[in-house]
């Protein structure tokens, strides 16, 4: 894996860390984010988007980051985007 750390919550205290990666060799954003409890997770759970099946799939999770790191998510999306320039 090509992880490229971009940066980490600001304000996050020790242990309490919402992280943004790129994999550039995957062209992907990871991102390490507070678990979204049950009622977040039932409420996304329950959007009917049009060509999707209601539900989370077995392999994916919910997350939540703080809006306080939209920065640091603009810059790793530049990175994916644009790798040569980072």
């Amino acid at each position: 894996m090509s992880l490229q750390f971009i940066g980490i919550d600001p304000s996050s205290e020790e242990g309490d860390s919402p992280t943004v990666w790129t994999d550039q060799a995957r062209q992907e954003l990871v991102f390490q984010g507070w678990k979204a409890g049950t009622e977040l997770t039932s409420e996304c759970a329950a959007f009917e988007i049009p060509g999707h099946a209601k539900g989370i799939p077995d392999d994916e999770t919910v997350v939540r980051i703080p809006a306080r790191m939209i920065d640091i998510i603009r810059e790793a999306c530049d990175a994916i985007e644009s790798p040569h320039l980072g």
